[in-house]
């Protein structure tokens, strides 16, 4: 008899929703900042949209699973999420589905999971690791915003400072012509 887990968590963070869309959503851009997951491949053509299929495979701390996913419910950048075609391990059905809400002064972002387990017994633990999961791709999400967040703004302050330097240099220039006239 299959036990249901379905909760969802909510962030809101200082971005923009279609920057959050591509982050949380694009296989080969989350693969790099969520450590829920080791690997994170398209399945024949590499197309963000409905009915796409991405092979996601879980870290060793979390046994090593690997599964496929299909992409469902995309309305790009408000919503989208996948749903794993069959089951592994002990997980007979997985979803996931992210909600990006435009607030003044960011978006809020809902990630909704629902997974089925096949077994009662395991599906407190099961529970605890999506949870854990769900909880850390919020914040690791957060961290890679503010991430870009603080090297635009390094970048930003390091090509004002050349931008000085080159003004200072250009002004004695022009203050030496002056004097040898």
């Amino acid at each position: 008899m299959s036990q249901s887990i379905t909760f969802k968590d909510t962030i809101v963070i200082r971005s923009r929703p279609d920057t959050l869309f591509r982050l949380a959503l694009d296989p080969r851009r989350r693969e790099r900042w969520d450590p829920s997951y080791a690997k994170a491949t398209y399945v024949g053509e590499e197309k963000l949209g409905n009915g796409t299929q991405v092979r996601f495979k879980l870290p060793t701390r979390y046994f090593g699973l690997s599964f496929v996913a299909r992409y469902r419910n995309f309305q790009a950048p408000t919503r989208g999420g996948w749903e794993s075609v069959r089951g592994f391990g002990p997980v007979e059905k997985l979803s996931q589905g992210w909600s990006f809400k435009p607030i003044p002064g960011g978006t809020e972002v809902t990630l909704s999971t629902d997974a089925s387990v096949r077994y009662r017994f395991v599906a407190k633990p099961i529970e605890r690791v999506l949870r854990q999961m769900s909880g850390q791709s919020l914040l690791e999400l957060q961290r890679q915003v503010d991430k870009q967040g603080a090297q635009l703004m390094e970048d930003t302050a390091r090509e004002y400072q050349q931008k000085q330097r080159d003004d200072q240099k250009a002004a004695r220039k022009a203050g030496k012509k002056a004097k040898s006239k």
